[in-house]
C-alpha cells in the first residue's frame, strides 16, 4: 500500500485538498469492487492537529503531524490562492519536511500554482514546471532557474509531477493513477467522475497578457503601440523609427523585458484579437483575418492553430456566445 501525505498548506484551496482526497479514496473503493486490496492510505499530514485554509473560512482536521517519524510515498502540494510570496512564508516550516521526504524517494504531486511554494524549496531547479498562463510571468520572476511549460498541461521528472491550470489537477491526478495502476484504472476513475483524459495543453484556454512588470518605458510603449493596433503590421523598423531607437538595442531589450521577439508578440496580440471576434460571432473568419493585418489566410490560419492549438472554425465552435 502507498501512503499518500496531502499537505494542508496556508492558503491552500479547500476544493484542491478535498477532491485529491476523493479520488485515492474512491481509487481504494474500486479496488475493493473487484476484490482486491486498496491501494492508498491517505492522510492529511500538518503542522498542527488543525489547519486554517482560505484565511480562517474553514477549519480542517489533521490525521498526522509532519514530525511524526515515517516516510511517505507521495506528497500533494495543493492549490494555492491569494498572495504567493505570502504563501511561501507562511509555509516554510513544510520545506524541510518536503525536501527530506523527497530524497527518501517520495514522489511529489504539485497541484497548479502549488508549483511557487514547491519552487521555493529549490526542488524544481533546472527542471520543467507547468505554470498557470495566467501566473507564468510572475513564476519566472520568481524562479528563473527554473524550466517553465506553459502549453502543456503536465510535466513528469524525476517523481516531481506538475500541472497548469486551475483544475488541470483532475488530469494530473489521473496521470498518476495510469502510471501506477495503469490506463484501465485511470479510465474507470476518469468515466466515474467524468473528467476529460485526454485534455493536453493550456493553449486553448490561455488568454495572451504579455510581460509589463520589467518598468522599461520605452519597451512599455512598443507594447501599447501593438497591443492598440492589431490591425497594424508593426514590423521592428517601423517600432524604431516611431520610438526613435537603433534596431539592434531595441530588438535585444524587447525580446529581454518581454521574454517574445517583436514578430511573436505581434503574432500573439493579433490572434487575441482574432479570438475575441470569433467569440462575438458577428463577423466572418476571413472578415476577421482580414481585420488582424494579414492577407494570406491560410498563414493566419497556421499562426492561430500554432498559439491555440484549434483552428479559427474550431475556436469559434468551442466560445462563441
Amino acid at each position: 500500500m502507498k501512503h499518500v501525505s496531502i499537505l494542508p498548506l496556508y492558503e491552500a484551496t479547500l476544493s484542491s485538498i478535498d477532491t485529491t482526497h476523493q479520488l485515492f479514496s474512491r481509487i481504494n473503493d474500486f479496488m475493493r469492487y473487484q476484490g482486491k486490496a486498496p491501494v492508498y492510505q491517505i492522510d492529511v499530514v500538518g503542522l498542527a492537529p488543525t489547519a486554517e485554509l482560505a484565511s480562517g473560512r474553514y477549519i480542517l482536521q489533521v490525521d498526522r503531524l509532519i514530525d511524526e517519524p515515517g516516510k511517505t510515498d507521495v506528497v500533494v502540494v495543493p492549490l494555492l490562492c491569494g498572495d504567493f510570496k505570502q504563501a511561501i512564508e507562511h509555509n516554510q516550516p513544510y520545506a524541510d519536511w518536503l525536501i527530506d521526504q523527497y530524497h527518501q524517494g517520495a514522489e511529489i504531486l504539485c497541484l497548479c500554482v502549488g508549483s511557487f511554494f514547491l519552487a521555493s524549496t529549490g526542488l524544481l531547479n533546472g527542471r520543467k514546471c507547468a505554470v498557470h498562463w495566467a501566473a507564468v510571468n510572475e513564476f519566472k520572476q520568481l524562479f528563473p532557474r527554473v524550466n517553465v511549460v506553459d502549453d502543456g498541461i503536465i510535466t513528469d521528472e524525476r517523481g516531481i509531477y506538475t500541472c497548469g491550470g486551475g483544475f488541470s489537477y483532475l488530469n494530473l491526478i489521473l496521470y498518476l493513477f495510469e502510471k501506477q495502476l495503469g490506463r484501465d484504472m485511470a479510465i474507470l476513475a476518469a468515466k466515474m467522475f467524468e473528467i476529460d483524459l485526454d485534455r493536453k495543453s493550456q493553449n486553448p484556454y490561455a488568454i495572451f497578457m504579455g510581460q509589463k512588470q520589467h518598468g522599461d518605458e520605452l519597451i512599455l510603449k512598443a507594447q501599447n503601440l501593438i497591443e492598440n493596433e492589431p490591425g497594424t503590421n508593426w514590423t521592428v523598423d517601423r517600432l524604431c523609427q516611431k520610438l526613435s531607437i537603433g534596431r539592434r538595442s531595441f530588438e535585444r531589450r524587447f525580446k529581454a523585458r518581454t521574454r517574445n521577439t517583436v514578430v511573436e508578440y505581434a503574432q500573439r496580440v493579433k490572434v487575441e484579437f482574432a479570438k475575441k471576434q470569433l467569440e462575438a460571432g458577428l463577423k466572418t473568419i476571413n472578415e476577421i483575418i482580414y481585420e488582424t493585418g494579414y492577407t494570406d489566410i491560410d498563414a493566419f490560419r497556421k499562426v492561430f492553430k500554432k498559439v491555440t492549438d484549434l483552428s479559427p472554425i474550431e475556436y469559434r465552435k468551442k466560445y462563441m456566445a
